[in-house]
């Protein structure tokens, strides 16, 4: 027989155990919503295309779920989950629509910054591979996101995609899950600046051609697209295709990080399209140097670029960055950006060298690793805050 010293009773009522149900709300039904990266702007559902792209909650509640749906013939989304700024989550998102906890357990009447990110480029290799996000349920309530005071934009390659930046360093498979937009130069440089930030970026692509001497894997042509570099699929309804809205997102500073494969298309194989016998070859002398005429075709591609770069972001200030896988073609660049200030007269665009990769700072799939992007925003981070500090004096 119990005694009433031994008799149950209800546990007093404490922060961690009060309780409200669970509420769906679609993205449409949340005031306070941030939404990252290039979209359409459409919330029904949020297609999110680039890397970083995701959105961002101030959530009061005990627990949160997001309801995300993905597709794909080959290459999975994968997904990274940050609360007060701090990363404690990863995962793919299978093909399907699911309910993902993304907390449960905390503190009801503690505010949460909550970040979800898409850790994966748009797939160009694979343009089914889709991700979207439909709404949330939680038991608490949602409350305005700190606008940051700077907005940088980051076209890349793999680089920029954070190819490589997660994972040991003997990993060569070419699969999602060595890419990080979390570990990421990018990620690292806005956050130390207290800037939003949008990344365009694609393995293997170039300003003229991409690393095999295709001319159809340049990042210029698809600019101005939301995602134009997606061939159709399924990515057509939620309009990847359509022209972005430049006015709606204009960067203080626009950081290009693209020359890497140009560079090595000087080294791989002639390019051939086997359906028009198209065929490009950007050529080495006998003696192993850059053949003039080539070289000059890529100056012209990234002068050009730098014109429709200036013509979408006008007050921005352009910063071409290059260097973490070597940089054979910094002098190209350079005179690339001269060319383009002397025929413009625009005094805002500048050339910045990052530090080289290491033996020590590889990171899966012979791309920079953790190290090596820590090291890039290292040295980027003082030269893109002297350039706002100078826009404010201005």
């Amino acid at each position: 027989m119990l005694t009433s010293r031994h008799m149950p009773t209800e546990p007093e009522e404490t922060p961690m155990n009060r309780h409200r149900e669970l509420q769906a709300y679609t993205l449409k039904e949340i005031a306070h919503l941030k939404v990252h990266g290039r979209t359409t702007g459409r919330l029904a559902p949020l297609t999110l295309f680039w890397t970083a792209s995701g959105i961002e909650l101030n959530a009061t509640g005990s627990e949160l779920w997001m309801d995300v749906e993905a597709d794909y013939r080959t290459y999975e989304p994968w997904i990274s989950v940050l609360i007060n700024g701090a990363p404690v989550a990863r995962q793919m998102v299978t093909a399907g629509r699911h309910r993902i906890c993304v907390f449960r357990g905390m503190n009801p009447d503690a505010v949460k910054n909550v970040r979800i990110v898409k850790d994966t480029q748009a797939m160009s290799a694979d343009p089914g591979c889709v991700l979207h996000i439909h709404g949330v349920e939680s038991d608490g309530d949602f409350l305005p996101v700190r606008a940051r005071p700077y907005k940088i934009e980051f076209i890349g390659d793999s680089i920029t995609s954070g190819e490589g930046a997660i994972g040991a360093g003997a990993e060569t498979d070419w699969i999602p899950m060595w890419f990080s937009a979390v570990l990421n130069y990018t990620a690292l440089t806005a956050d130390a600046l207290d800037a939003e930030y949008r990344v365009l970026s694609q393995s293997g692509w170039g300003v003229l051609t991409g690393w095999d001497n295709n001319p159809r894997t340049n990042m210029p042509e698809y600019y101005e697209q939301v995602c134009g570099l997606l061939t159709g699929g399924k990515n057509e309804a939620p309009g990847a295709f359509e022209r972005n809205d430049f006015a709606a997102w204009q960067p203080d500073i626009v950081v290009v990080n693209l020359g890497t494969n140009d560079g090595g298309a000087f080294h791989s194989p002639e390019w051939r399209d086997e359906a028009t016998g198209e065929r490009h070859k950007q050529r080495l002398n006998e003696d192993g140097t850059f053949n003039a005429e080539d070289l000059a075709a890529f100056e012209r591609a990234a002068e050009q670029f730098l014109g429709k770069l200036r013509a979408c972001n006008p007050k921005a200030h352009i910063v071409w960055a290059y260097g973490m896988l070597g940089t054979p073609m910094m002098p190209a660049i350079r005179r690339a950006v001269d060319a383009h200030a002397r025929r413009t007269g625009d005094r805002n665009v500048s050339v910045f060298e990052l530090p080289g990769m290491t033996d020590e700072t590889v990171g899966a799939r012979s791309h920079p690793g953790p190290a090596a992007h820590e090291a890039a925003a290292k040295a980027l981070v003082p030269y893109l805050r002297n350039v706002l500090e100078q826009r404010t004096r201005s």
